[in-house]
């Protein structure tokens, strides 16, 4: 390619007419085949879903997770329903985290429609502090508690594994 190009540039400055050959963009590669999996009842994710602090707005960082999340359902077209569940850190007045969790859950859903997913095949549920993973009495233990997390909840129209689709929490969306 650099010898064609000072070949081109000796011509124009000769005065010799120049003849160009269209050049073939080189092809895009392929791409990365993803392997998406569900651990311990969720999706697997490349990276976590993160909020504003004390706010709803989903940080632009969620993308790439939230992006999998998306290809998820493209691939795995028998999900039928999945849930958006919005966990809080069990720290403050849980009434307050109840409503910050269903905002948030409300804005994931959005987020994710924004991204190309179905809302036909979401359903947004936020559980507050209900389900804690780890004590909330360390700064570590409430970011293991404040997470969202995404699971099957019907294939082929049928709830898996005989719990309720809304998996016990608040329905956000749609209702």
């Amino acid at each position: 390619m650099r010898q064609a190009l000072l070949v081109l540039l000796f011509a124009a400055c000769a005065g010799a007419p120049v003849q160009t050959q269209p050049v073939d963009p080189a092809p895009a590669p392929a791409p990365a085949a993803v392997n998406y999996r569900v651990v311990d009842g969720g999706v697997e994710l490349p990276d976590v879903v993160t909020f504003a602090t004390g706010a709803a707005a989903v940080t632009a960082s969620s993308d790439a997770a939230l992006r999998h999340v998306v290809g998820f359902l493209a691939d795995k077209a028998a999900i039928t329903t999945l849930r958006i569940e919005v966990h809080g850190d069990g720290e403050g007045d849980r009434a307050e985290e109840q409503v910050l969790c269903e905002a948030r859950a409300a804005a994931v859903f959005s987020r994710l429609v924004e991204l190309g997913a179905d809302p036909q095949r979401l359903l947004a549920v936020a559980f507050g502090d209900e389900k804690p993973v780890a004590a909330a009495d360390t700064p570590a233990g409430r970011a293991q508690n404040r997470r969202v997390e995404f699971r099957p909840a019907a294939m082929r129209g049928r709830a898996i594994g005989g719990m309720p689709v809304d998996g016990g929490g608040r329905v956000v969306l749609p209702k």
